[in-house]
């Protein structure tokens, strides 16, 4: 035992193997991680168009509007074949507030600084600009 020395832990043939560093060992990992981005991406879209052609089939029913009332609670108006209902929407429950005679128009929203100040012309104002 005195003359050799007893590597009990190193294994030789992993030591001499360094993995690739510099522009191409940043290259590879750059390329790895394209792909992992992409296939999340697109696992992301296939589950996306997924709910919507299933959401297609059921056509009977479908949201006409809806307006936040909290955080978490939201009146949503639902149109049902020729009727339609107004329902309040919270976390774990789901209540019939009206039932409509007539149906409403689905109206569109107004376009962004047409109600009044813009955050844009308020910025510059409270800057003194």
């Amino acid at each position: 035992m005195t003359g050799t020395v007893a590597h009990v832990f190193a294994a030789p043939g992993a030591v001499s193997s360094v993995p690739g560093t510099g522009v191409a060992g940043l290259g590879q990992v750059t390329l790895a991680l394209c792909i992992v981005l992409g296939a999340i991406f697109l696992c992301a879209w296939f589950a996306r168009r997924m709910r919507n052609i299933s959401s297609g089939r059921a056509g009977a029913v479908s949201v006409v509007a809806e307006v936040r009332l909290g955080p978490k609670e939201r009146a949503v108006l639902l149109q049902v074949g020729s009727t339609q209902l107004l329902v309040g929407v919270a976390p774990g429950q789901i209540s019939a507030l009206h039932v409509l005679a007539e149906p409403l128009a689905p109206q569109t929203p107004a376009a962004p600084g047409v109600e009044g100040i813009s955050f844009k012309s308020l910025l510059r104002k409270s800057l003194g600009k």
